[in-house]
């Protein structure tokens, strides 16, 4: 397996395929109501949907400097932590395109490009495995019927 195959098997495990540390970033997206991504765990903290935008974000930052892309080319206002938008759906679509096009970018990127950035490929990867562990945690603490569940935690 080549580097970059191995890179973009370890970006797709943490994103969408089964993988050795659990969940992926999609599994505990799917089936979030928009009530249910905007729930905060506590005042200023964040929420699923800014976590979700978050990791979409951060895919295009990486993909950006990889390519060369102009900055300010983010489909959302904003950067970093962009408050919840008015579709969720959309935004969730837009997390998955995000991911499609850091993934097109690796495969279509240098050698000399990948080597360049390989600390921040790969990061991208925990990243979103890092924040897919939060958006499980929030779940667990919002309850299955919108109350707050007593934890042990």
């Amino acid at each position: 397996m080549s580097d970059r195959d191995l890179l973009l098997r370890i970006l797709d495990d943490a994103y969408e395929r089964k993988a050795w540390h659990g969940t992926n970033l999609r599994g505990p997206l799917r089936g979030v109501t928009p009530d249910a991504a905007r729930w905060r765990p506590a005042p200023g903290r964040h929420n699923i949907w800014e976590l979700a935008v978050h990791c979409a974000y951060w895919k295009y930052t990486v993909r950006r400097k990889l390519t060369g892309e102009k900055r300010g080319s983010f489909p959302r206002k904003g950067s970093n932590w962009i408050a919840p938008g008015d579709d969720w759906q959309s935004d969730l679509r837009l997390l998955g395109d995000q991911h499609r096009a850091l993934h097109s970018a690796i495969d279509a990127a240098s050698a000399q490009q990948l080597r360049k950035l390989e600390r921040l490929l790969y990061g991208v990867a925990a990243h979103d495995a890092y924040h897919t562990g939060q958006i499980q945690l929030i779940k667990r603490l919002r309850g299955r019927d919108g109350r707050r569940e007593r934890s042990s935690l």
